[in-house]
């Protein structure tokens, strides 16, 4: 990580964003395309045949198809055009040991009472109900495209699930936000605050979910938090992916229960877990930072 940059923070912050408008544009044509081809519907009519049951085991892969061209390859282009070595300059280091993993686990237990009171207080914040209104359909649109990939009724969808749904999405999206948009953040403005804060929000915002803005905007601090003490993005990739484990193997156990799969999705916990939460991550925390050297040469 400690790799000095040969393109200037900006000139890094101008192409992501530019290779970023052109992987989101590029992923969803030419997944429209891929789909139209193999499940011979017309381009029109792609995203309501992702969504049937039948094809859900496709959904799936090309929505991890997806998020790679638009998340990991502007990232992975950005730093392969900027450093001599792309992979160790986003953090792809495998210097961690047992402790940080366990270390890890335990904030990402402590994020999910952290997440779940944020849910609660995210909901009674008071907004103009015409906006609630629109931001309570974008949910609900949000929630049967998740539904729709979550669906699994053995073992082995639920392997399926984890791989696509838990495993591509926390590299892919670690990848842009922590290693790409964090990173470049930090070393653009000299703060650290400002760049973990700033990407946390993106981060949040791209999932298009206004009740779920805060928790993840939350998730999002903890995993840069992760990512500038450690150098490592891959302990930053498995906190990641252990949040989205728990909702997947949540809505695989109320499946096999029969009881709605929007109840596992509910993130709302009782406000005051969050102080449990944050008795569990700020320790966990200390700790982590008791395992490691100074580390936060990753900006450089």
């Amino acid at each position: 990580m400690n790799q000095k940059p040969v393109v200037a923070y900006s000139s890094q912050f101008a192409m992501l964003l530019g290779f970023l408008g052109v992987g989101l544009i590029l992923s969803g044509l030419l997944m429209s395309w891929i789909t139209s081809v193999i499940l011979r519907v017309p381009f029109f009519q792609v995203p309501e045949a992702l969504l049937r049951p039948e094809n859900v085991q496709f959904s799936r892969f090309a929505n991890a198809f997806t998020t790679f061209i638009a998340f990991f390859i502007p990232a992975w282009a950005v730093a392969k055009i900027s450093y001599p070595k792309a992979l160790p300059a986003l953090g792809f280091n495998s210097q961690m040991n047992i402790k940080q993993v366990v270390i890890v686990g335990a904030i990402s237990f402590g994020a999910l009472f952290l997440s779940g009171s944020l849910a609660a207080i995210n909901e009674i914040i008071p907004m103009p109900a015409s906006f609630l209104a629109k931001a309570r359909k974008l949910e609900n649109e949000y929630q049967q495209t998740m539904i729709a990939l979550a669906t699994m009724k053995n073992l082995g969808d639920l392997f399926l699930g984890l791989l696509v749904i838990a495993v591509a999405p926390a590299i892919f999206e670690e990848v842009l936000f922590r290693a790409g948009v964090q990173r470049i953040l930090v070393g653009l403005t000299k703060n650290v605050a400002i760049g973990i804060i700033i990407s946390s929000i993106l981060f949040s915002a791209i999932h298009a979910s206004y009740f779920g803005f805060l928790p993840r905007v939350a998730l999002g601090v903890v995993l840069g938090l992760i990512y500038y003490l450690t150098s490592n993005l891959w302990l930053a990739i498995l906190m990641h992916f252990l949040n989205n484990a728990v909702v997947v193997i949540q809505i695989y156990v109320y499946t096999q229960m029969g009881k709605p799969i929007k109840e596992a999705m509910d993130e709302s916990m009782p406000i005051w877990y969050g102080v449990l939460g944050l008795m569990i991550v700020i320790p966990a925390f200390i700790f982590l930072k008791k395992q490691l050297p100074l580390t936060n040469e990753s900006v450089d």
